[in-house]
C-alpha cells in the first residue's frame, strides 16, 4: 500500500473519483472493496483510524445470530450464515470455528413463548429450555448448508457437559452444542480489505483521519485531521457508511431527522490461565435473567473474552465501559459458573462500542432488528449529489450488505456487475492452505526458505496467513529483537507502518497489532515501539513523546489497561 502522505498528495494534485464514502469501518471499507471489484473507483474517508469505532468493538464472533430466530429474522440469519461461512474460506487465516455450548436448565420450558416470538406474535425474549433451542438449532443447520464447512448441532445431557467441563453449575439440565467462528483480528481484516480494493482498481484511494465536515453547493469540505488542512471535493454520490455516526453525517451534508438508535456494548478481557484451560477451546452462550445473551470464550492460553452489555446510547463516541458493566458481567457469569471468581484486577483490557441499529425507542434492547437497510436520498438544488445511507448491519454480513448497496450504485450508473467478492481470497489468505495441517508445512516451509524457526514462522503465519512472507523476509533483513516486547520485530512494525497507512502510535497498539488487546504492553514496549515507528514515519523527538504520552492514556482511561514500568 502506498504511504497516507501519498494519498493526500494526491487529493491537491489528481481528478478523484466521483464516489465518496464517509466512513472506514468495515461496511463502508466492504463497500469500497466491492465496487474496486466492479473497476469503479471511489474515494473513501475516516475521520480516525479504519476500523477505529465501532468495528473495534465487536464480540469478535462471525456468527449467524441464533438468537435472531428467536424475534423472528430467518432471511437475516440464512445470510447471516450463508456469509460465514464464506468468511470460514475466504479470510480463514483470521476467522476460525469455534464450538458454541447454550447451557440450558430446563427440556420444554419457554416452547409456546419461543414459537409466538418466532411467528412475531410478540418480539420480547424469554427463558428457553432444550427442546425449543433444539428446534431452533436445527434450523440453525438447515440454514447454513450453502458452503457448509462445520458439523450439525448436538445436544449434551448434564453428565456429558460436565464430564467434559465441570465448570458448568449443577443445575444446568443440558447443553445444545453447535458451530459458529471467531474472527481473531477484526481490524486487520478491515486493512486487508482495503489493501485489496486499491490493489485491484488503483484509482480508489482510502485516507484515514480524513473528516467530511460538511458540504455547501454540492462541494464536501474534507478536513486532514493530522495537519489542519482541507480540501473540497465534488461528489457525484455520497455514500454515509459511518455506522453509529450516521447521523452526525447526515446533519453535515443537510440533512434533518434521526435515523440511528444505538446501543453500547462492552467486553473484558481477563487473565485467567486457569479458566481458559478448562473451557477447552468453547465458547458459553447463556440467557441471563433480564433475558440478554451473554459469551465467555478463551482466548490462547491465559486470557477470556467476556461480554457484553446492551445499553441504550445515543452518543456515538460512548466508549467507555463503566463499573457497573463490569459488576453486571460478573454476576451473570456467577449462575453458570458458581465457583470461578472472577476480579477486576484480572482485567487486562476492556472495549465498548456503540451498535449502529436502527432507530427504535421503545422495547427491549434486544429485540431491536440487527438486520441492514439502505435509505436513498435524491439530489436536491443545493445539494446535487445523491446520498445512500447504510442504517444497522453487523459485522458477519458486511460483504452482502456491501454487495447490495454496490448493486445500487451500478444501476444507477447504467453498469453491469462484472465480478462477485463471494468467492475472493480476503488479504493473507490468498495462497494460504485451508487445513491444519497444510498450514504447518506451509510454515515449515517459509522457515527453510529463510532460516528464521519454524515457531516464528508459524506465528507470523497465524497472523497474516500467505503474507507472512513478506515480514519473515524483512525480519531476515533486519534481524533486531525489542527487549520489552514480546512475539513482535522492529522488521515487522517498521513494515507495518510504512506499508498499512498509519498515522498514530495508537493506529499500531490497537489495531495493526494486537499488543493492546493481549495486554502485552509495558511503558519501556511502548518507547520501545515509538522508536520504530518514528524512524519509519519520519516523526520528530517532540511529536515521538507527544504519541507516547497519548496512546499511553488512552489505554488507561478508555481500555483499562494497567501500563508498568516492566512486565
Amino acid at each position: 500500500m502506498r504511504r497516507r502522505e501519498e494519498m493526500i498528495e494526491r487529493l491537491r494534485t489528481e481528478a478523484l473519483p466521483d464516489i465518496l464514502i464517509i466512513g472506514g469501518g468495515i461496511n463502508g471499507v466492504g463497500t469500497f472493496r466491492d465496487l474496486a471489484a466492479q473497476n469503479v473507483p471511489a474515494l473513501l474517508v475516516e475521520a480516525g483510524d479504519f476500523s477505529s469505532g465501532t468495528s473495534a468493538a465487536p464480540s469478535r464472533l462471525i456468527h449467524g445470530g441464533l438468537r435472531y430466530l428467536e424475534t423472528g429474522e430467518a432471511a437475516l440469519v440464512r445470510e447471516s450464515l450463508t456469509e460465514r461461512n464464506l468468511l470460514l474460506k475466504n479470510a480463514c487465516h483470521i476467522v476460525q470455528p469455534l464450538p458454541v455450548w447454550v447451557p440450558l436448565r430446563s427440556w420444554l420450558g419457554g416452547t409456546f413463548g419461543a414459537i409466538a416470538r418466532f411467528l412475531k406474535l410478540t418480539r420480547t425474549p424469554g427463558r428457553k429450555g432444550a427442546i425449543p433451542v433444539k428446534l431452533g438449532l436445527m434450523l440453525y443447520d438447515a440454514f447454513g448448508r450453502t458452503q457448509q464447512t462445520m458439523p450439525d448441532h448436538r445436544l449434551l445431557t448434564r453428565r456429558q457437559a460436565r464430564a467434559e467441563m465441570p465448570v458448568l453449575a449443577p443445575d444446568i439440565r443440558a447443553v445444545a452444542e453447535y458451530y459458529d467462528a471467531r474472527i481473531t483480528h477484526p481490524e486487520r481484516l478491515v486493512m486487508e480489505l482495503v489493501a485489496d480494493a486499491e490493489a485491484e482498481c488503483p484509482e480508489s484511494l482510502a485516507v484515514p483521519y480524513l473528516k467530511a465536515i460538511g458540504q455547501e453547493n454540492g462541494r464536501v469540505t474534507l478536513r486532514d485531521m493530522a495537519s489542519g488542512e482541507t480540501f473540497d471535493v465534488a461528489p457525484r454520490l455520497v455514500i454515509n457508511a459511518s455506522g453509529a455516526w450516521v447521523d452526525e453525517v447526515q446533519s453535515g451534508l443537510g440533512f434533518s431527522g434521526r435515523l440511528m438508535g444505538g446501543t453500547r456494548g462492552s467486553h473484558l478481557v481477563l487473565k485467567q490461565p486457569v479458566l481458559a484451560q478448562k473451557m477447552n477451546g468453547k465458547m458459553l452462550y447463556f440467557e441471563t435473567d433480564d433475558h440478554r445473551a451473554c459469551l465467555i470464550y478463551p482466548m490462547g492460553e491465559d486470557r477470556v473474552f467476556l461480554g457484553t452489555t446492551d445499553i441504550r446510547s445515543d452518543d456515538p463516541g460512548d466508549n467507555i465501559c463503566t463499573d457497573a458493566e463490569i459488576d453486571y458481567l460478573f454476576k451473570v457469569l456467577r449462575p453458570i459458573m458458581p465457583n470461578e471468581d472472577l476480579r477486576r484486577e484480572d482485567i487486562i483490557f476492556t472495549i465498548a462500542g456503540v451498535r449502529p441499529l436502527p432507530l427504535q425507542e421503545t422495547g427491549v434492547t434486544g429485540a431491536i432488528s440487527r438486520d441492514h437497510r439502505l435509505d436513498s436520498f435524491p439530489a436536491t438544488a443545493d445539494r446535487p449529489f445523491e446520498t445512500l445511507t447504510l442504517v444497522g448491519g453487523k459485522w458477519t454480513t458486511y460483504r452482502a450488505f456491501a454487495e447490495q448497496v454496490s448493486d445500487v450504485v451500478l444501476q444507477r450508473q447504467n453498469l453491469p456487475r462484472q465480478a462477485s467478492t463471494a468467492d475472493r481470497a480476503i488479504g493473507g489468505a490468498a495462497g494460504y492452505p485451508f487445513e491444519a495441517a497444510d498450514r504447518l508445512a506451509w510454515a515449515n516451509r517459509l522457515a527453510r526458505d529463510t532460516g528464521l524457526t519454524p515457531e516464528r514462522c508459524a506465528m507470523l503465519a497465524q497472523r497474516y496467513g500467505a503474507r507472512a512472507r513478506a515480514v519473515a523476509e524483512a525480519e531476515c533483513l533486519d534481524p533486531r529483537q525489542f527487549v520489552s516486547i514480546r512475539d513482535y520485530s522492529p522488521a515487522e512494525i517498521s513494515l507495518i507502518c510504512t506499508q498499512e497507512r498509519v498515522t498514530r502510535l495508537e493506529d499500531i497498539v490497537l489495531r495493526r497489532t494486537l499488543m493492546g488487546f493481549e495486554g502485552a504492553l509495558n511503558e519501556n514496549g511502548i518507547n520501545e515501539l515509538a522508536e520504530v515507528a518514528a524512524a519509519a514515519l519520519g516523526w520528530t523527538d517532540d511529536h515521538r513523546t507527544t504519541e507516547i504520552e497519548q496512546t499511553t492514556q488512552l489505554l488507561r482511561d478508555r481500555h483499562r489497561a494497567t501500563i508498568r514500568g516492566s512486565l
